[in-house]
């Protein structure tokens, strides 16, 4: 921030010593000068030094004292960017506005994401930002809010209506200028337009109607000391059309039998690079044909009963607790759970699972997929942007709107790329005025606008963020979230794999297979008080236990008293008796006798069983075991890891010998058993320590810490959302397979981007010496400008093609996970 003071609002004070915490809090943060907190305001004045201090930094003490500053983030879609050098300008501009947290700007999408504090920064502050530095605000839009059409089609369509207009108008005119120019190709050309003032009238409105959008760019970035694409079009275009206008009305300053001109050059360079913008609009259109096909999704009415009627009314009118029929055929307009009938549901669309799941009442739906068979009824529960197919289009855009760090190292190269070919034309041109053959100053123009032309980098801004565009909505297409760009990088750098056991490799719904009992104790007396003590417990392998006493039709007591000891199991009171249900540690702990018990474990342990000691007033009583199954696609999905050369590790709570099974049904190659769950962070970090890149997937809370410790967290879309929340990748159906498409697309994104990196600067490093005339010593041969316009558009669209060609990317799990991509 470049300002010496910022008043910001916290949240979740409530006393003075609040305000003490804050306070130290916000002065401990480098460049802090001084800090004024107001309770009653709730507001923190914060003064800075002379270094520079990011905003984040702020927040981010703030929150670790345990209170909040609020952000909130906007997307603004940007007109008249044109380059990667226009992207560094907007978000220079964005960034250095007071408020301003953070700011990404994708050429692709032509948007920026803004994140903010309300209150200090707004949309107005925004776009005087923009617009100061030569660009404008198209219109704004909050991420998640419900809207049933393309936001962005009619401002794209007004762009490109106006590029075909432009583009016509330049090329009819073009086509008697050029002829007109070269009366010794063409003799039969009219006289009337050999004459040089009517080639300059025709010209001029060419130069300063069809161009004017390359002034108004070079403009805008003048006025802020510096330079973009617009800049090199605008003077290179200039330079031919002023030579050529002197030629026409003071032919006298050339040497005699010197003066010519270059109204074609100008003309046909503009028509060139206006083709370029054209094309390049049309396929950045394509690029986001993924979020417009998830709109599509869309229902647009819902059949709702009120007051015992049947009302078809529009999606935006259904409220959560309205009871919706759906018919077979129809779309499910919003989320929601089952009251009554059941059905078959084609869910592909949103999980990317093929198969229909069956669904009956207690079931949850989700809005937008299909119901194939019975009717039903449903409550709403989740509508407009609270749907998971709006969080799904939000996750989609934000990861569009994110940068990859490659993308940041482009970003900073292009930065100075401008100013530097500016150099290199200027010098061009002298060395060829000063050195070069008669006549110099011909020579000396030509090469000067072929550089500026040449070098234009577009393609380098375009590089980078038209894959990511493609790459996350394909995912989001195969059932895998995306959350940014720097996650889809990271994902093709994993060589290690870790997968939580419970509810991640296995369905995490356990089931009650063994009982036995000892000291005395009966079976039933085992079960009952086992069951009694587990019944409030909210562990899996506890309710499978609940779950198994009921079947068995044992009436379950309350218990009076209960404890879960993390990583040990449970003890309770049950009818006056102390009950332990849990593993060894914990028998050791209470000092229980095991005797015979202990191989008995052992043997069902080794049958991927969860054995679980049971302990009644201080003496063991008996097992009773518990088996998760795997999910179907578990083995797949391992065998096809390993094809990708991962090591796959598997993290659990269980005995090593329980785990160990599961590892060898499975395939695992590497299993981390007895692990608490505030240890699996830990354990991540030892892996990192190995030099390994690491990934996590999981699906519980107790997973959270583990995800973001991570390079990369994969969370199960069936877990819970704080786990999702603190993932970089969702895999919405829950389905194993899906790891393998995301790495698999990540491994094709990054090789895209990769390609498309190698080509713009390939490109510039080759033929910006070849335009600087390099060749002409030896083989008398120099670029002609026209000729540059074109090789300058001819670069941009093989960049946009290229990347556009993941679109016929399959997903590797449709191909029974054929994973050579």
């Amino acid at each position: 921030m470049n300002d010496k003071q910022i008043v910001l609002p916290v949240q979740g004070m409530t006393c003075a010593s609040c305000v003490g915490h804050v306070e130290k809090a916000l002065s401990k943060v480098e460049g802090v000068a001084g800090v004024n907190v107001n309770l009653a305001t709730e507001r923190a004045s914060v003064e800075f030094a002379d270094g520079d201090v990011e905003l984040m930094e702020l927040v981010q003490a703030v929150r670790d004292s345990g209170y909040d500053i609020p952000v909130e983030k906007i997307m603004l879609p940007i007109g008249g960017m044109t380059c990667a050098s226009c992207v560094g300008h907007v978000e220079g501009a964005l960034s250095d506005v007071p408020g301003v947290v953070e700011a990404n700007v994708n050429l692709a999408t032509e948007r920026a994401s803004v994140t903010y504090v309300p209150g200090v920064a707004g949309l107005a502050d925004f776009r005087k930002a923009v617009a100061d530095v030569g660009y404008q605000v198209l219109e704004t839009e909050v991420l998640g809010e419900e809207t049933l059409e393309d936001r962005e089609r009619l401002a794209r369509k007004k762009e490109l209506s106006m590029l075909k207009r432009k583009l016509l108008f330049a090329s009819i005119l073009s086509v008697p200028i050029f002829l007109g120019s070269y009366p010794a190709w063409f003799p039969w050309v009219p006289e009337l337009f050999q004459n040089w003032v009517v080639l300059l009238v025709l010209t001029t409105p060419v130069q300063f109607w069809a161009g004017w959008q390359f002034y108004r760019g070079a403009w805008g970035a003048a006025r802020h000391k510096t330079s973009d694409m617009n800049t090199l079009i605008a003077v290179g275009t200039s330079a031919a059309y002023i030579y050529s206008a002197v030629a026409t009305f003071v032919p006298r300053v050339f040497p005699a039998g010197l003066a010519e001109i270059y109204f074609d050059t100008s003309s046909i360079i503009i028509a060139l690079i206006l083709l370029g913008r054209l094309l390049e609009a049309r396929a950045k259109g394509q690029t986001s044909e993924a979020i417009r096909k998830l709109m599509g999704l869309r229902a647009k009415t819902a059949r709702v009963i009120r007051d015992g009627q049947e009302v078809d009314v529009p999606i935006e009118s259904v409220v959560a607790g309205d009871i919706i029929l759906v018919r077979p055929g129809e779309k499910i307009p919003v989320d929601g759970t089952i009251v009554e009938g059941q059905s078959a549901l084609d869910e592909s669309m949103v999980t990317g699972e093929s198969m229909p799941v069956d669904k009956k009442v207690g079931d949850e739906v989700i809005g937008a997929t299909i119901n194939r068979t019975g009717a039903f009824k449903f409550e709403a529960t989740k509508v407009g942007k609270d749907t998971a197919l709006s969080q799904i289009i939000k996750l989609v855009e934000e990861a569009q709107g994110s940068k990859a760090p490659i993308q940041r190292l482009v970003d900073k190269v292009t930065s100075v790329f401008v100013p530097v070919v500016i150099v290199i034309a200027i010098l061009t041109a002298a060395i060829w005025f000063f050195f070069g053959p008669k006549p110099s100053i011909t020579f000396a123009l030509v090469n000067f606008v072929a550089v500026l032309i040449i070098a234009c980098p577009c393609a380098l801004g375009l590089a980078t963020p038209t894959s990511i565009m493609v790459g996350t909505g394909k995912g989001a297409e195969n059932g895998v979230l995306i959350r940014s760009g720097e996650a889809l990088e990271t994902a093709h750098k994993v060589n290690a794999i870790i997968f939580d056991k419970t509810g991640t490799l296995t369905k995490g719904e356990p089931a009650l297979t063994d009982v036995s009992s000892y000291n005395g104790f009966s079976q039933d007396e085992v079960m009952l008080l086992s069951a009694s003590a587990e019944r409030v417990s909210e562990h899996p392998l506890g309710e499978a236990i609940v779950e198994g006493a009921r079947e068995r039709g044992l009436e379950l007591v309350e218990p009076s008293e209960f404890e879960a000891i993390p990583g040990h199991g449970i003890q309770a009171q049950v009818d006056g008796r102390h009950v332990l249900v849990g593993n060894k540690k914990l028998m050791e702990r209470e000092n229980i006798v095991l005797d015979e018990l202990k191989s008995e474990v052992l043997a069902l342990a080794e049958h991927g069983k969860t054995p679980m000691y049971v302990a009644i007033d201080g003496v063991a009583a008996g097992v009773v075991a518990v088996a998760d199954t795997l999910k179907p696609n578990s083995v797949e999905a391992i065998k096809a890891l390993h094809d990708l050369g991962m090591e796959v590790i598997m993290i659990t709570g269980d005995n090593p010998r329980t785990a160990e099974a599961i590892a060898r049904q499975v395939g695992i190659d590497r299993v981390l058993a007895e692990i608490l769950p505030g240890d699996k962070a830990e354990e991540v970090k030892k892996l990192q320590t190995e030099g390994k890149t690491v990934a996590m997937v999981g699906d519980g809370i107790n997973d959270a810490p583990a995800l973001a410790q991570a390079d990369l967290g994969i969370a199960i879309g069936t877990g819970t959302d704080v786990a999702m929340e603190a993932s970089d990748i969702t895999l919405i159906s829950g389905d194993l397979r899906g790891v393998v498409v995301a790495t698999a697309l990540s491994k094709s994104t990054m090789r895209n981007i990769k390609q498309n990196l190698f080509w713009a600067y390939f490109y510039n490093t080759l033929l910006i010496p070849v335009a600087a005339g390099v060749l002409y010593p030896f083989f008398g041969f120099l670029l002609n400008p026209v000729i540059a316009a074109a090789a300058m558009a001819t670069s941009s669209m093989t960049v946009t093609s290229n990347a556009l060609r993941l679109r016929r990317w399959r997903s590797v799990a449709a191909e029974s996970l054929n994973v050579k991509d």
